[in-house]
């Protein structure tokens, strides 16, 4: 059965959800050859956007490399992925691949494998050895081969945080820094869901990619867009649901991309004619049920000042430094918070920012306040 949300993949087309803004200030900054940096907790459709951009950007002279850093933990892996993707966007056709591999990266000894689909994917390997002692040439391919085709060149790099876990990463990023620096026909657009981990790489003064481009933070999609769109999707479908339904499932999902399209799916799902709160509610139930084991090995990973201090953000508690809070939810010392606080963010369940502090699965949040502590 086609359902008409999606979440847990790439939207695109008319799946797409709002974000005009930034999709008119991501192109601009393609079309300009301004390097783009895209930063925000996981599962907030960054990817979608950028391919959505992509798209959007539709210039016959500018081409997109995009690749994801996800399992990516070394230098060679990088390298390896970077070379096999300027391939593929670049030559279509075998002979064009193996052509390409010798004139720009002979040196290293390639080995291209090609599968025996007709889609003409491959394997690249070469000498790491040779790699480590020159990578320059695979960092100036995108460079070397848009200046030889006479167009330009957007590299779009996902989970760009994980070079972070590379060995001498900081080595490796001014590497990248001095090489891409120089390039005139190529520009980078680097995102990740690690807020800490990016923040650091391009807002602290001391790292090579200090003032890299355009620092772009995502926001929530406003609760009147997703009202529209999902609406529209119903109806697509020739169903219907009210006004207070649509409401619900903002509220429920604190319009969280990925939640607020599951939710919704799992809301059209249960309609057979008209959706109602009941029917959202319902859906919602079964959507914490389903991922309160999940949650459960969560907070088990958690010390107890940790998930006490969960309760107190849960419970909107004010100056959790103060003595009052501290002895009410035994958070221990105030200079306890800090840490409890930076442990939490680096495990992706908070986000702090200057006006609050708040959970980053809201999920998660409602199962806490509405299940675990109460069993507590």
């Amino acid at each position: 059965m086609d359902t008409p949300f999606v979440f847990g993949k790439i939207a695109s087309g008319k799946e797409f959800t709002d974000r005009k803004d930034e999709t008119v200030r991501i192109v601009n900054n393609f079309t300009s050859g301004t390097n783009t940096i895209l930063i925000s907790p996981r599962r907030w459709g960054k990817s979608s956007l950028v391919h959505h951009a992509a798209a959007e950007c539709n210039h016959p002279k500018i081409k997109f490399i995009i690749l994801d850093l996800f399992n990516a933990r070394t230098e060679e892996q990088f390298y390896e992925l970077l070379a096999r993707e300027t391939l593929r966007v670049f030559s279509s056709q075998i002979e064009d691949i193996i052509k390409t591999t010798r004139n720009f990266l002979g040196r290293f000894l390639p080995k291209v494998t090609f599968s025996p689909s007709p889609d003409t994917e491959f394997e690249l390997s070469m000498d790491w050895e040779e790699i480590k002692r020159e990578p320059d040439d695979i960092l100036q391919l995108p460079e070397k081969l848009a200046e030889q085709k006479k167009c330009r060149v957007v590299v779009c790099i996902d989970e760009f945080q994980n070079i972070a876990f590379f060995e001498d990463h900081l080595n490796f990023q001014k590497k990248l820094r001095a090489s891409w620096q120089l390039h005139k026909h190529t520009s980078y657009c680097l995102y990740g869901s690690k807020k800490n981990m990016m923040m650091n790489v391009f807002s602290n003064y001391s790292m090579p990619f200090y003032k890299f481009g355009d620092i772009i933070f995502l926001q929530k999609i406003p609760s009147q867009d997703w009202h529209s769109y999902i609406q529209n999707q119903f109806r697509k479908t020739k169903k219907k649901i009210n006004a207070n339904a649509l409401k619900l499932i903002t509220d429920l999902a604190d319009n969280h991309p990925h939640y607020v399209q599951q939710l919704a799916q799992l809301s059209w799902l249960r309609t057979t004619d008209k959706c109602d709160t009941v029917i959202v509610q319902k859906a919602f139930d079964g959507l914490v049920r389903q991922l309160s084991m999940l949650f459960y090995d969560q907070v088990d990973n958690l010390s107890t000042t940790q998930i006490n201090f969960l309760k107190a953000v849960s419970e909107k508690a004010e100056h959790l430094s103060a003595r009052e809070t501290l002895e009410k939810y035994r958070l221990g010392t105030s200079a306890n918070i800090q840490r409890i606080k930076q442990a939490l963010i680096n495990k992706e369940i908070i986000d702090v920012t200057p006006e609050r502090i708040e959970l980053l699965d809201p999920v998660f949040g409602y199962w806490l306040i509405n299940d675990y502590f109460r069993r507590r």
